[in-house]
């Protein structure tokens, strides 16, 4: 198929249609359309979160030749494209109410069952973590923290008790440390100050405050601890150390076993570091 003969299809209407509409053209694309196509091949899960100018800088393109990629594919432009990820993304997680609701439906909601199923999600979390936990990017990620002057500590929504909790111990161990949780959304990174680290913190959907502060403190040369989901994170790419941690949910309420265990480890692995 070539580009311009997919230009004249309807625009594909499913994550599997449009793989295999990328797959059909890919081969006869000019160099910079090729570009596009092969990042978003490889980026797929940063659609969703991902604004036209990020796509296109890690393609190395222009924003103007991503757009032209988009309608290549039958879209009319990137939002129409992006529709469709966000569209299948958010009922992995849906709402509250409708989360409880399915739970009752499901039989699983007395007091016991709940309990025990959090607990098995937990242990598989922590379990998978066991195992694919990077010994090497913890370790840069306490030698950047221990040295700074000031930790940044930001985490909000589901990371807020995470973030809270960081700085909480930083505190009981003298570690000096200041925790950005944006109440009346204030904004303070005027904190920052030269020899700072930034801790920050977020799990999709990816909060778009926290990676604008990691956004910030990179730019100005601060380096940057990312504890996230995965490595594909909008967050990772401002990362000096990145800490990825799985959690397994059930029905979708995820936990924060996994992400607590990662977290005291790092802060107490920090305050030892210190002194």
């Amino acid at each position: 198929m070539t580009s311009l003969d997919a230009a004249d299809l309807p625009a594909p209407a499913t994550i599997e249609e449009f793989r295999e509409r990328l797959a059909a053209i890919s081969e006869g694309l000019p160099r910079r359309l090729r570009q596009c196509a092969d990042h978003i091949a490889a980026n797929i899960d940063r659609i969703a979160v991902s604004t036209v100018a990020e796509l296109a800088a890690g393609a190395d393109v222009p924003p103007s030749a991503l757009m032209r990629f988009c309608q290549i594919l039958g879209y009319s432009g990137f939002s129409e494209m992006q529709k469709l990820f966000r569209d299948a993304y958010s009922p992995g997680f849906p709402d509250y109410s409708t989360r409880l609701q399915n739970l009752k439906q499901g039989g699983a909601g007395t007091p016991s069952a709940l309990l025990g199923e959090f607990i098995e999600a937990g242990r598989l979390s922590l379990e998978a973590l066991a195992k694919s936990a990077d010994e090497a990017a913890l370790a840069q990620a306490v030698a950047l923290l221990s040295a700074a002057d000031t930790v940044h500590v930001i985490g909000l929504r589901r990371a807020f008790p995470v973030a809270a909790y960081l700085a909480y111990v930083f505190d009981k161990m003298a570690v000096p440390a200041m925790l950005h949780e944006g109440t009346g959304k204030l904004d303070h990174r005027h904190a920052l100050r030269p020899g700072d680290a930034v801790l920050a913190i977020t799990f999709a959907p990816y909060s778009e405050e926290t990676i604008a502060l990691a956004q910030d403190a990179r730019a100005r040369g601060l380096p940057v601890v990312a504890l996230t989901d995965r490595v594909t994170s909008p967050l990772a790419r401002t990362g000096d150390a990145i800490l990825t941690v799985p959690e397994v949910d059930f029905g979708a309420f995820r936990s924060l076993s996994a992400t607590l265990a990662l977290a005291i480890a790092l802060a107490v692995a920090v305050g030892s570091a210190r002194g």
